[in-house]
């Protein structure tokens, strides 16, 4: 089987730590909700099909970069999905990630796949078909990144910009309607890309560092506006 590096057990924590705050600022309840998070990825995987092409009667280009925004949007609910195994667990919640990223061959639906001999199109396949089943697998996942090159330490630093602009926002009015969006001229998510950049990824207080960062800047257009 082909390997990419792993993911670092840092990252996932705060990945998941980061997935756990935003679905309880949804939900406080949300663990014992158990909502139905791997339908969510069955959708995520039919627009990922879309996004590379699918239709043998058509010229087509895969939209890599479209396809790598899906998989993070799978990453999200494949967390969550494993948060809910885990009853928000972190540390079981890594372990169980790491378990599956061992898995080189999988059985379903009576037929041996070899993750490593299946194209982009049957991964995206295999993986709707067990989401519709209620099963998630992060070795399908991570065959799937690499076909897209999508390291996951990329993965990680979209997945906590994202998710660090959406607790913001929630964080700052933007369910009942007072968030500023526009930030100097330029939509927020420009400013996040922006002051992401300055700061060192390396660094264990990463996400923390970004908010903080956003929130300065955030007071400063709410004090000049």
């Amino acid at each position: 089987m082909t390997y990419q590096e792993s993911p670092k057990p840092a990252d996932l924590q705060a990945m998941l730590a980061l997935q756990d705050e935003l679905n309880r600022v949804i939900n406080p309840n949300w663990v014992n909700a158990r909502q139905p998070f791997l339908r969510a990825a069955y959708v995520e995987a039919a627009e990922a099909l879309d996004h590379h092409g699918w239709k043998w009667w058509k010229n087509h280009s895969p939209d890599i970069y479209q396809l790598q925004i899906e998989l993070i949007d799978i990453l999200h609910f494949y967390l969550s999905d494993v948060l809910v195994e885990s009853d928000a667990n972190l540390e079981l919640s890594i372990e169980i990630v790491a378990n599956e990223l061992l898995i080189s061959n999988i059985v379903f639906d009576g037929v041996n796949y070899k993750l490593d001999s299946l194209d982009t199109l049957q991964l995206l396949e295999l993986l709707g078909a067990m989401a519709a089943c209620r099963r998630r697998s992060f070795a399908v996942l991570d065959q799937l990144m690499m076909k897209c090159s999508l390291s996951w330490r990329d993965a990680f630093l979209h997945y906590i910009s994202k998710n660090t602009l959406n607790l913001f926002r929630q964080a700052n009015g933007y369910r009942d309607g007072t968030y500023i969006k526009i930030w100097d001229g330029e939509e927020d998510n420009v400013w996040l890309e922006r002051i992401a950049n300055t700061i060192n990824s390396e660094q264990s207080d990463y996400p923390a560092r970004l908010r903080q960062e956003l929130t300065e800047k955030y007071l400063q257009i709410k004090s000049e506006s």
